[in-house]
Parts: structure tokens; sequence; C-alpha cells
């Protein structure tokens, strides 16, 4: 039958739609097999090296957590966990609930910690009693109320610790009874959105974020690029001034291959996802063992003559990772990248 009012056939209309529906399904059929190929886990790995040193923050700001040799961490969505501990899961905010670092509070980086049963921590700091805080009975003893905060303009609520955190973090650092608050994250998933100069990156998800981290959960650094930046520095510096999370120690001295890493794999179960490139502040700047900012502005300095790309003035050293596949890592662990078919 024939349409008067545009003398098109009804069989010819009828071909046209189902050829459109068609080309519609077949192209939908594409874009998803190109999705889940670019996101599936790679089959095949090739060893680079071994996960030489394993950091563990705490406190966001402060020093890594200190674990007896051999421990195994779990690698999980919030980012590493150490039996009741997770990394970076507790925060520090002026009394306006703006997050503080060790950008402009140098001395963090002298607050130490360390787990004395599986759900209790240990603080020190030069000059101050020891501080308990076991993480088991935090959220039945805290004040019972959220704040909002932020992470570079990412926000998200965080759960108040208690005044005699407070109190402790206060003296220290500001020389006050008070003026800073210990926050703490007990959720299980990631609150933090995406910061807005990573969400352009291409395989970044908001469960990349972590807890209280900067930028995503994981981050690897390669001790082949800092022994490259310690030959160019007018003093070495140490690779935890960089505060990644896994050291890789390369197999052939390759410095800045991690900039071409997609997928890595360490141990036999954690697989990750490279996200970002890991840009640079001030934060290496500072000695973590005297608290002081280096007086000629490196490593940053030095960083930024040969590490900046496309136009952008944050030097790039080390890379920010999601996690795709959970385990149990260890110093030591084989380090793998996915090999691409």
């Amino acid at each position: 039958m024939t349409n008067p009012a545009t003398g098109v056939s009804s069989k010819l209309l009828l071909s046209i739609g189902i050829g459109v529906g068609v080309t519609a399904l077949s192209g939908a059929s594409y874009l998803y097999y190109k999705y889940w190929k670019d996101n599936a886990i790679p089959e095949q790995w090739q060893r680079v090296g071994t996960l030489e040193m394993l950091e563990f923050f705490p406190i966001k700001s402060c020093a890594p957590l200190k674990f007896p040799e051999g421990t195994e961490l779990e690698c999980e969505i919030l980012g590493l966990r150490y039996e009741g501990c997770r990394d970076r899961a507790l925060m520090l905010v002026d009394k306006d609930d703006v997050m503080i670092t060790a950008r402009g509070y140098p001395k963090m980086v002298l607050i130490n910690s360390r787990l004395v049963t599986p759900t209790k921590l240990e603080i020190n700091a030069p000059g101050m009693d020891t501080l308990e805080l076991d993480f088991k009975k935090l959220i039945e003893e805290a004040p019972g109320r959220d704040i909002h905060t932020a992470v570079f303009g990412a926000k998200l609520d965080a759960m108040l610790c208690g005044e005699k955190y407070d109190k402790w973090f206060s003296q220290f650092i500001l020389g006050q009874e008070s003026g800073l608050k210990l926050v703490y994250h007990p959720y299980q998933q990631p609150l933090k959105p995406i910061d807005k100069d990573l969400a352009k990156e291409p395989h970044i998800k908001k469960s990349d974020t972590g807890a209280f981290a900067d930028a995503t959960s994981y981050m690897m650094m390669n001790l082949s690029s800092v022994d490259d930046l310690n030959k160019r520095l007018p003093r070495p510096i140490k690779p935890i001034q960089f505060r990644g999370g896994f050291y890789l120690k390369m197999d052939k001295n390759e410095p800045y291959a991690e900039d071409s890493y997609d997928w890595v794999k360490v141990g036999n179960e954690a697989v990750f996802r490279r996200v970002a490139p890991c840009r640079r502040c001030i934060l290496p700047n500072i000695n973590p063992e005297t608290g002081e900012r280096d007086p000629e502005n490196n490593p940053l300095k030095t960083l930024k003559t040969y590490r900046c790309f496309e136009n952008n003035p944050s030097p790039v050293l080390g890379i920010h990772l999601g996690l795709r596949q959970g385990g149990k890592i260890k110093r030591g662990d084989v380090v793998y990248v996915g090999v691409q078919k």
C-alpha cells in the first residue's frame, strides 16, 4: 500500500525503519564491546620489578604507619587497610572545618603512629604524651555528628573524633589548646567527588577517590625516577617525601617508565588501572625527619625544569591508580604491567 500523502510504499517505510533500528543496535553493540574491551582486565602480564617499599598513612599529611616486615595489607576500594586501620581515613581541619595539611603546617610530618592492637592506634610526636585512638570505640565515643569539609574543593562529610584528640593536635601543631579538629571517614565507600582537574581523565571513576586522599586512593612511584631526579639535585632526597603508597624497584633501570603504564598488578591478586599522572606541589620539599622545608624549594624547583607537560605548571612524578581487583599485597611482591594484545 502507498501512503497518499507521501507517495511512499508502506513496505519501503518498514524496510527503512528496520534498517535504522539495526544500524542503531549495531552501533550500540559496538560501543558496548569497545567499552568492555577497553576496561577488561588484561589476561597477559609482564614483570617489571618488585614492590621495594609500601607506605601507609593513617592520618593525612602525617608520618607513615610502622608495621612489621612481611605484613600483608588489603587493597580495598577506600585504599590500603591494615587490620582495623585504613590509609588516610583520619584528617585534620581548622576551626572553620577547612582541611589542613603539611603544606601549611610542616610539623605534621613528625606525627607518627603504630597499631598496637588490630584496632588501636598509638600516636606520638616530639614533646607530646602518647595519644591512643581505638577505631572500634571511636564511633561509640565520638560526638555523634558529621561536619561538612572538602579535600581541595571536593566536598564530603566527615565525623568528628572528639575534644581530647582536637586538644592534642592543636597543642602540637599550633601550640594552643584548641583550633584544630581530628575527623574520621567511617563510611564504607568513597564520598569525595572526582577532582575537577582529573575529571577529564578517561579511566578515572568516582570509586577511585578514596577516603581523604588528595586525588585517588593509590599512587605508585618508580624508584628509578627518584634516582634520576636525585642526580639533578644539589642534595638527594628520600622517596618517602613523595608520599606514595607503592614504590617500584625496576628489574631494569628505566626512569619514568611508569608514565606509559596502563594496567598494573601487584602480587598475585591486586589489579590497578593507571587513571592519571601525579602532579606535584610543595609537599615533597618538606624533610620528613626535621619537618622543615628545603631552603632552595627542591625537589619541586628542579622537577619544574624537565617534568612539566601540556602547559601545566605542576610537574609530574608518579602515577595515580584506581583499584580494579582487590587483594593482599606485601613488600617484595612482584609488580607486573598489562600486555596489550
